[in-house]
């Protein structure tokens, strides 16, 4: 066996810009190809440019004559996308059983957690210097704190300690106000497991009116409970940048605060958002399990399905209501960080549907005012399994892996690795049937 590997590389056309190369792989035969076969067939490749980065050749199956000369070639390679058709009719001039196969470039996704330091891109349309809506639009040292806090965030590398933010008085005060006035309304407004999580925050992550909590404190705390850390975000993140960090249990965080002017409303999300709305819900095993789930399904997916992953989220994690001892309950944080729509959405004034991912996910949704239908899960496991189903029904030419020792991803793409996963899996299924035994 023969084979030849050579990067793949883009070219200029005549013309000085750059053409769209495509993936192309093909399979043909070539007869007496050790003498002149194989040469002439080499030259349809020069002849349209075509950069070769995998070529191998074999004795061929079945070869005419009882000739030992006759060759089967695989070759992978990138053409131009307008001169496929033309290559693959030179080719069949000297070759015989050309088979073609186009294949789609696989979007870029990151695979370690450190991958995260290139998953910052922002959706820039409720920023304070941009919008002219935003409240902190005619404030220029609301605007110039702002910048300040995202530099930190833009500086940030996986590994370096979280940024620490010196809150100002007024900031302080603005998180006074949002905090006590809706630690009034959580008792019979929020779900059990954000009352849980919520109270062990205030008992041991400093959770109170006055004080704005650190980001490595919070992080250390998520971490010992369900292995989710925090990682500070410079503002609105976009949609598959964001769900890609979750896949790795990995919240990225704002640290800036929202103008003092609007205290019970923000366009974007903020600390009060972040530590008041996703965090207590992040200390449940189960949630965390079911946001983890949203973010492995959107690593390599298609940009319509990235869109309906994040609607999914956004009726879910946002703005999802739950079943509990015949009453609904909040669990979103979009609503348990906004006091105002925290009441509308349990007020039965919004029309209610049920949970399902197929519907949710192509639901329009409104990020302007309050949402015009709510979706009620009737417990999380019910969500969690519905949700799982659907990622499955996402179009993916492989599987993926998270390993939690080394927070990175699997490309499950030979039988030997889930293998090793399977085997991984009988260890610690006899290791928990043995001490079930010993408890029995």
């Amino acid at each position: 066996m023969q084979t030849l590997h050579e990067a793949p590389s883009r070219d200029l056309s005549r013309g000085g810009e750059e053409e769209a190369r495509v993936p192309l792989s093909l399979t043909f035969a070539v007869r007496n190809g050790r003498q002149s076969g194989t040469s002439r067939a080499v030259r349809v490749f020069e002849k349209f440019e075509a950069k070769i980065y995998h070529l191998e050749s074999r004795a061929a199956k079945a070869p005419k004559n009882l000739s030992d000369d006759d060759l089967d070639f695989f070759v992978k390679c990138e053409v131009l996308r307008s001169e496929i058709s033309s290559l693959v009719n030179s080719l069949k001039r000297v070759a015989e059983n050309v088979k073609t196969h186009r294949e789609e470039r696989a979007l870029w996704f990151p695979k370690k957690i450190q991958d995260l330091d290139n998953c910052h891109h922002l959706i820039t349309k409720y920023d304070p210097d941009l919008d002219h809506e935003h409240p902190g639009f005619a404030d220029p040292e609301y605007r110039k704190r702002r910048a300040f806090i995202a530099a930190l965030a833009f500086n940030f590398r996986q590994g370096d300690p979280l940024p620490r933010v010196v809150y100002t008085a007024q900031e302080t005060a603005t998180w006074t106000e949002i905090y006590q006035k809706l630690r009034r309304l959580y008792p019979t407004h929020a779900c059990k497991q954000y009352l849980d999580g919520f109270h062990q925050l205030e008992k041991y992550c400093g959770y109170q009116a006055g004080s704005i909590p650190q980001l490595q404190a919070v992080s250390t705390f998520l971490k010992e409970r369900t292995g989710f850390q925090l990682r500070p975000a410079a503002g609105l993140l976009s949609a598959r940048d964001f769900l890609a960090g979750l896949a790795f249990r990995v919240f990225q965080s704002t640290q800036y605060i929202r103008h003092s002017s609007s205290p019970m409303h923000s366009p974007e999300p903020d600390c009060c958002h972040e530590l008041l709305g996703h965090v207590p819900m992040l200390a449940d095993k189960e949630f965390a399990q079911f946001s983890q789930d949203i973010g492995l399904a959107s690593l390599g997916a298609s940009d319509e399905d990235i869109d309906k992953l994040s609607t999914l989220y956004w009726f879910t994690v946002e703005f999802g209501l739950c079943k509990q001892n015949g009453s609904i309950r909040a669990y979103g944080a979009g609503l348990l960080s906004s006091y105002g729509e925290l009441v509308y959405a349990l007020s039965k004034k919004p029309e209610y549907k049920p949970f399902d991912p197929e519907v949710m996910a192509v639901q329009p949704y409104q990020d302007q005012t309050f949402q015009p239908v709510y979706f009620v899960a009737e417990h999380f496991e019910e969500a969690k399994s519905k949700l799982q189903k659907y990622a499955l029904q996402i179009k993916k030419p492989f599987s993926l892996h998270y390993d939690p020792f080394t927070s990175s991803i699997e490309v499950l793409d030979s039988p030997q690795k889930v293998k090793g996963i399977i085997y991984y899996l009988k260890d610690e299924l006899k290791n928990l049937c043995q001490t079930f035994e010993k408890l029995s």
